[in-house]
């Protein structure tokens, strides 16, 4: 891939990663400004109580699917794959990677920190960096893959 379109790339994961964040903060300042505070992790692995970083598991996830097919549908392309088996695999590719991140990062944290209260704002920053994050990284790895993808797909043909 040459410098310019991964600088493209870079540019537009950021971008995207950036107002997602902003519109995921924003949905979670809704529900949580009423309460006076918030689990980060509970000290216990299985719990009944609704965690910031808990929460983070699903967003990460749902928001790795979602926003995977949304790329793959709205990346224009010839040679681009079909979506089955193509698209699929990508979008369970990007949701596993996000899903066993966001676990990986919760546990460590839980398991060095404990149970941690927060205040709804640092809750609503938190989700936000795991959306923008998350987002950042699904669109520039989707696109990348699709480029990847196209290319040899082109070379194939040739």
């Amino acid at each position: 891939m040459n410098p310019k379109t991964q600088a493209a790339l870079l540019k537009g994961a950021i971008t995207g990663g950036l107002t997602n964040g902003i519109i995921n903060g924003i949905i979670h300042w809704f529900q949580v400004r009423s309460q006076s505070s918030i689990f980060l992790t509970v000290d216990n692995i299985t719990n009944t109580e609704h965690t910031v970083l808990g929460g983070g598991v699903m967003l990460a996830t749902s928001l790795a699917a979602i926003l995977t097919m949304i790329t793959f549908f709205t990346v224009k392309s010839d040679s681009k794959p079909a979506f089955f088996p193509g698209a699929l695999v990508l979008i369970l590719k990007n949701s596993f990677f996000a899903f066993g991140m966001m676990v990986t990062v919760s546990v460590i944290i839980q398991r060095i920190f404990g149970s941690i209260a927060v205040s709804p704002q640092v809750s609503v920053i938190i989700t936000g960096a795991i959306a923008a994050v998350v987002a950042g990284l699904v669109d520039y790895l989707t696109k990348k893959e699709l480029n990847i993808q196209s290319y040899n797909n082109l070379n194939q043909k040739s």
